[in-house]
């Protein structure tokens, strides 16, 4: 017998004893969210996502609480959708960052070339991401509470509230890994995620009424998504939201889930 048989057949021998290698995705999935997670949660991370919506609380409502006072806005009521909205675009940040990281150290090319589903590593940086999202929003909500911020409009509308804030985010991560994934460079996605950010923030009625801005820019405030979502997660809060008002911020996020979920699953999938 050759040497290269005879190896083979001592390879065949020494895992004789083990049971056969039965993949599970489910199991691959609590793998590597747990994975994940711990490196959040060591790295401080996730002590970060709660930390982040205080300063963005502060930054936002200290410096228009008394002007908007004046106009008889109540500010904490007003503000508080923006704040939420923020708070999931540093989870769609945190994502991008994360996906792009992966791709760019091999990370998903080992993936593929072991009997892992092909969607669990994007599963898993999505489920990841909410449990971001999660600790973001609830203390957002903690911060919102002391500066005045309350849901007067029932449970049902509360729930409504957290469930759309989180979808919102879930969306914006799901296109930002897909970006991740392309561009397999973290420093430089994050600056060019930046300025829209700021854009679409800033140019909103989040942080003023549309009454606020020039009348040749309104009908981009008014109409763009960041204003629509802020106006249904504000009617959450506040009276209710009706159809009338919450089947436009859902046309935006239905049509960006169509757009960036295959936009995801062809970048996390794709041979490099």
């Amino acid at each position: 017998m050759s040497a290269p048989a005879a190896a083979e057949v001592g390879r065949a021998d020494l895992f004789a004893g083990l049971p056969k290698a039965k993949p599970n995705s489910l199991q691959q999935w609590q793998a590597l969210t747990g994975r994940i997670l711990w490196v959040m949660a060591t790295k401080g991370e996730l002590a970060f996502a709660a930390v982040t919506p205080l300063v963005i609380t502060l930054g936002f409502y200290l410096p228009l609480k008394y002007v908007m006072q004046f106009r008889g806005i109540d500010y904490a009521q007003f503000v508080m959708p923006i704040i939420v909205l923020q708070t999931m675009t540093v989870t769609m940040m945190s994502n991008a960052q994360m996906a792009a990281f992966e791709a760019m150290t091999g990370f998903n090319t080992r993936m593929q070339s072991m009997p892992v589903g092909k969607m669990v590593p994007l599963v898993s940086r999505l489920s990841a991401g909410l449990v971001r999202s999660i600790v973001s929003l609830t203390a957002a909500i903690g911060w919102g509470h002391m500066i005045g911020f309350r849901f007067v409009a029932g449970w049902g509308q509360t729930v409504l509230f957290c469930v759309f804030s989180l979808a919102v985010g879930t969306v914006l991560a799901v296109g930002a890994d897909a970006l991740g994934s392309l561009t397999k460079n973290p420093e430089s996605l994050s600056q060019a995620l930046t300025l829209p950010t700021l854009i679409f923030g800033m140019l909103s009625c989040g942080f003023v009424p549309e009454s606020g801005f020039p009348v040749w820019v309104r009908p981009f405030v008014r109409n763009q998504p960041i204003s629509q979502f802020s106006f249904a997660l504000r009617d959450m809060a506040a009276h209710g939201v009706t159809w009338q008002v919450f089947w436009v911020p859902m046309v935006w996020l239905i049509g960006a889930a169509v757009i960036f979920l295959p936009a995801a699953v062809w970048a996390s999938m794709r041979r490099s």
